[in-house]
């Protein structure tokens, strides 16, 4: 557990230009997550939490907002060029940080194996996540 949040901290501080909230939320749009509720549960964010990363990204220049076409009450999330660039500027940043971590690695192999492996079950998990919490709302809206 330590080493996940050591690792946090290290990508976090790599980058000057995002916090590790707003890297998640680009990474999550140039991905194709539109919807900002989406995004949220997919990141297990906080309403409160996934509006005001939004509106800060928004506010920089590096997101907009736009209609849905299918529901014009939610907003389409969309990278601009400018959020493009901060983007892969803060990816090559953390990739850099973690090439330096895995030299110290006895296997860095194994070590880019196994975080691969980690990233498959998180994506998996939030999958599942993301999948529970859409049935429990059309559940609940079949209620009403």
């Amino acid at each position: 557990m330590r080493a996940l949040v050591s690792v946090a901290r290290v990508l976090e501080r790599a980058s000057d230009e995002l916090s590790l909230a707003q890297y998640r939320v680009l990474a999550a749009v140039a991905a194709g997550d539109e919807r900002a509720s989406r995004i949220a549960t997919r990141l297990a964010l906080g309403k409160p939490a996934i509006s005001a990363t939004v509106e800060s990204l928004r506010q920089r220049g590096l997101l907009t907002r736009g209609t849905v076409d299918d529901d014009q009450r939610a907003a389409a999330l969309r990278l601009t060029d400018q959020g493009r660039a901060a983007l892969d500027l803060a990816e090559g940043a953390m990739l850099d940080r973690l090439d330096r971590i895995a030299a110290r690695a006895p296997d860095p192999a194994a070590m880019a194996r196994a975080l691969a492996e980690l990233d498959g079950a998180v994506n998996d998990y939030l999958a599942d996540h993301l999948a529970a919490y859409l049935a429990n709302r059309a559940a609940a809206k079949e209620r009403r």
